[in-house]
C-alpha cells in the first residue's frame, strides 16, 4: 500500500489522509476500521490503534500489530516518550520565532449538544512547543511538538496565539470560509520500542492539499 510508512514485525504507521475517522462514526462514515483487513500481512489478526488522530488530521497513525506490541506502544504514549512533530498552516504571525504554549483545556458538554473543549484554569494539563519554519502570504508554516495528548490540543493552543490553523471548522477565524481540509499534519514519530535496537522513525509527506499553502511559505 502506497500509505505505509512502516512495517516490521511489531508496529505499522501509516499515512492517513484527512477526512477519515479512526473509529467508527455514530452515522456509518468511513473509518479506518475499514481498510483493517487490508493490513493483516503475514499477521494472523489485524494491527490495532496505539493512538488516535482527529479526523481532520492527516499523516502518521501508529498501530501495533500483536497485543504485546500494543502493551509496548501503550506505555509509550502514555508516559510521553513518543516524539510527535506535527505541521501547520495557521493565519497571521505568531508573538515570537519560537515558544511555549501552557492552556490547561477542559472537555464540557453544552446544552445545545456535542463535547466541546475550551481552555479553562480547572482543566487537564496541555503543553506545546512550536517553532516557525516559514512564512508568506498572511500564512505561517509552523512545527509543532505536543508535550501532553488532549483532544484539539494544537488547534486551540494555535488559535489562543492568534494564529487558527488554516480551515480549522471549530477554532479558525469564522470571517474566512473554508477552503478544503484542515492544514495539519502529524509529520513525523519516533518510537524507542527497543532496548536493542534504534528507535522506529517514520515521516509523512505533506498532503496536495497542503503543498499550495507550504509553497507560499517557502517550501521546496
Amino acid at each position: 500500500m502506497d500509505r505505509v510508512l512502516h512495517l516490521d514485525h511489531d508496529v505499522l504507521i501509516l499515512d492517513k489522509p484527512a477526512g477519515l475517522l479512526v473509529h467508527p462514526g455514530p452515522r456509518g462514515q468511513s473509518s479506518l476500521s475499514d481498510f483493517l483487513p487490508d493490513l493483516w500481512f503475514e499477521m494472523a489478526r489485524p494491527p490495532a490503534l496505539a493512538h488516535r488522530l482527529d479526523r481532520d488530521t492527516s499523516g502518521c497513525l501508529v498501530l501495533g500489530r500483536h497485543q504485546k506490541a500494543l502493551m509496548k506502544l501503550g506505555r509509550l504514549f502514555s508516559r510521553g516518550s513518543v516524539d510527535k512533530t506535527y505541521w501547520a498552516m495557521v493565519r497571521g504571525v505568531p508573538p515570537a520565532d519560537q515558544g511555549r504554549i501552557d492552556l490547561p483545556l477542559l472537555k464540557v458538554l453544552p446544552e445545545t449538544g456535542g463535547w466541546r473543549i475550551r481552555p479553562d484554569p480547572a482543566g487537564l494539563p496541555a503543553i506545546t512547543e512550536y517553532r516557525v519554519l516559514g512564512g508568506g502570504g498572511g500564512l505561517s508554516w509552523l512545527e509543532l511538538r505536543p508535550l501532553t495528548g488532549r483532544t484539539h490540543q494544537l488547534r486551540i493552543h494555535c488559535a489562543s496565539i492568534g494564529t487558527p490553523i488554516v480551515d480549522d471548522p471549530f477554532y479558525g477565524d469564522s470571517a474566512v470560509p473554508l477552503a478544503g481540509p484542515l492544514h495539519l499534519l502529524a509529520r513525523s514519530v519516533m518510537l524507542p520500542l527497543r532496548r536493542d535496537a534504534p528507535p522506529i522513525r517514520a515521516t509523512a509527506p505533506p498532503p496536495a492539499h497542503m503543498l499550495p499553502a507550504l509553497a507560499a511559505c517557502g517550501y521546496l
